[in-house]
């Protein structure tokens, strides 16, 4: 674009207003218009240039009103006196407006005016300038939407009003987002070879995808065909036929330059030899041989000789074409220079994306895994104290859910609701748990297979319980305001707010769970039935009880869990089904009753299904699948889990 109207634009971007306010009084926006009428009235793309550039130079306060209402088609020029207005249509008339001040001016019959109608390469011409002067709008908005046209469009006339909006800039995100932009434009279209690799070896630094789009533009590379490499071409590598490029893909390049005649097909060969039949022959041979292909070829063959078809072209002559030519990629920028120091720049700039993707996949991995220990922890203690498979632990993880949701139907303040969700959901599912462990689970001990039916019919019977009271639509379980957005480290990485906070409950319920079982007598009592139920009661304990408590206790984690996976996901009367899986996975893998174990195990599995995903990202079924099937060949070499048990759990 025009160079000499953008150093102008700068200038005037970095005056304050007090001199412009000056200028302003002694120059009038309908003088200056008036000047250049024709101008205004006709432009063109190749004579718009002077005409912004002394509009610029004006500093006059509506030059930016009228640049955008002009792009816009905004402005009419009264046909009476040649004064121009900006003007809306009313029924038959027009509402005028002063083109200097914007105030009313009175009305004009349509009749009366002339539409200015600029064409699209004028109104590119005008937005490029309009966006020099959206860089220091007082509005973060219009700055914003400047960057994203400047992003859009670069050009090499954007670098310098662009520097110049830097200092001024009051918004420190916008600041160093303009300095980047300005780095990125002097890599492209800095005036020498210094100041661009100076730009690129600056963007090293940086992670965003438009850094990497700006450097693999200036990689960008065509492909070429030569006898011998072109001296004046930027060469990026040669490329070897059958290796880098298939030999037909290599054939047709020679064709298309011109290098080599194009291989006839046997469509081509079949209407040359019907078009030439002459007195029951071809090019001498009778039709009757034509039905062989060596036949067929002797007649193309003649006919190539007397010049009437193209020569068939053999493997031979491929081979020989492709061996004398030299094929290539060669760079679109002419300056090694700038290729060498852009190359270097983007494989550091790759080399730090992808360790920074295996931090965020870690941290990805981690949120997995604490929501995994959430929902299985309170399975970890049922199984491994009672060695009850319960299929209806996944329900207790949905009550929990919906006692959250119901709390926030009666107090709406979020951060009060969950914190009275939190201890109420563990009442509720505890108190749950007791009774099925009371009215079911006491008299199926040591009939694996009948619990696991009685639990799984359980199961069945509490989703339809819930869709029977809250429906089958999905409900929210909405996130205080304070966890709304993410944790943001750089371009790449980031987590929500509400994963940080899940992982946090988890740790907190970690410490509470080994204080409990370690440091309360309900802990001492649960660890002795677990190790060995029958000396435990010659001691005076009581199993029977301390099964229905850890039977409660593990069922009221289990609510606590669907409050916190409620914030994250939908509160249904089927969620609890799309943990279960994952926490039977959890425990066994982990090692069965033990915290340790558990945590291990939700740790192994998120890391396990992330770094699946990370390879297949579109099929989350996937994953799981191959997920399970990994868990399966691990379990044969550790049938016990990471960390193995003893006691009643491990069969001792």
């Amino acid at each position: 674009m025009l160079r000499a109207l953008l150093p102008a634009l700068a200038l005037i971007l970095c005056i304050c207003t007090v001199p412009a306010t000056a200028r302003a009084q002694d120059q009038d926006l309908q003088a200056l218009l008036q000047d250049r009428a024709e101008e205004v009235a006709s432009p063109g793309r190749r004579t718009v240039g002077p005409l912004i550039e002394a509009l610029v130079a004006s500093g006059l306060p509506g030059v930016p009103t009228f640049l955008e209402r002009w792009a816009e088609r905004e402005v009419y020029q009264r046909e009476s006196d040649g004064l121009f207005f900006y003007a809306d249509e009313e029924g038959d008339t027009y509402a005028l407006r002063d083109i200097s001040t914007d105030a009313p001016a009175g009305t004009a019959p349509d009749d009366a005016m002339d539409q200015i109608r600029p064409n699209g390469g004028v109104r590119r011409v005008i937005a490029t300038a309009l966006v020099q002067f959206q860089l220091s709008d007082p509005d973060r908005a219009r700055r914003v939407d400047a960057l994203d046209a400047i992003s859009r469009s670069p050009e090499p006339d954007q670098i310098e009003p662009l520097r110049a909006s830097i200092e001024g800039e009051p918004d420190p995100l916008l600041r160093a987002r303009k300095e980047q932009l300005a780095g990125m434009l002097a890599a492209r279209f800095g005036e020498s070879t210094e100041d661009r690799i100076a730009a690129i070896e600056a963007l090293s630094g940086a992670l965003s995808v438009e850094v990497r789009a700006v450097l693999n533009q200036i990689l960008a590379t065509e492909g070429g065909v030569a006898a011998e490499l072109p001296e004046d071409a930027n060469i990026a590598r040669t490329l070897t036929p059958g290796d880098d490029l298939t030999e037909a893909e290599a054939y047709a390049q020679l064709v298309d330059a011109d290098l080599a005649p194009p291989v006839q097909d046997r469509a081509e060969i079949k209407a040359a030899l019907t078009d030439n039949v002459e007195n029951g022959s071809v090019g001498g041979v009778p039709l009757g041989q034509l039905v062989t292909k060596a036949g067929r070829a002797r007649a193309y063959a003649a006919l190539a000789e007397a010049g009437t078809v193209p020569p068939l072209v053999t493997d031979e002559d491929i081979d020989a074409a492709l061996a004398s030519h030299v094929f290539y990629e060669a760079y679109d920028e002419p300056d090694p220079a700038v290729t060498d120091a852009a190359r270097a720049a983007l494989d550091e700039v790759e080399t730090r994306v992808a360790m920074n993707q295996a931090l965020d996949l870690g941290l990805d991995a981690l949120s997995l895994a604490s929501i995994y220990f959430l929902a299985a922890i309170g399975l970890a203690i049922t199984f491994g104290v009672m060695g009850v498979i319960n299929m209806a632990h996944g329900e207790f993880i949905m009550m929990g859910a919906y006692t959250g949701y119901v709390v926030q139907q009666i107090i709406p303040d979020y951060t009060v609701s969950i914190i009275v969700a939190l201890p109420l959901a563990f009442a509720v599912t505890f108190g749950a748990g007791v009774a099925m462990e009371r009215l079911v689970i006491r008299w199926l001990y040591h009939r694996p297979l009948e619990t696991l039916l009685a639990t799984f019919g359980i199961s069945i019977a509490l989703q339809q319980l819930a869709k029977n009271i809250f429906g089958t639509q999905a409900r929210p379980l909405t996130s205080p305001s304070w966890l709304d957005g993410a944790w943001v480290l750089n371009d790449v990485v980031s987590i929500a707010n509400i994963r940080i906070a899940i992982f946090v409950l988890a740790m907190i319920f970690l410490g509470l769970i080994l204080f409990v079982l370690n440091k309360t007598r309900l802990g001492l009592e649960v660890r002795a039935v677990t190790q060995n139920p029958g000396m435990a009661a010659s001691m005076g304990i009581n199993p029977d009880k301390i099964n229905m408590l850890t039977f409660g206790l593990g069922s009221g984690i289990a609510g606590i869990a669907g409050v916190a996976i409620g914030l994250y996901a939908k509160v249904t009367s089927e969620m609890g089904a799309d943990y279960i899986v994952q926490s039977f996975m959890t425990v066994v893998v982990g090692g069965v009753g033990n915290v340790w174990g558990t945590l291990a195990g939700a740790g192994l599995i998120g890391i396990l299904q992330k770094g699946i995903e990370f390879f297949n990202p579109s099929n989350t079924l996937a994953a799981q699948t191959y997920m399970i099937l990994f868990i399966i060949l691990f379990i044969q070499f550790r049938p016990k889990g990471i960390v193995a048990l003893k006691g009643r759990a491990a069969g001792d």
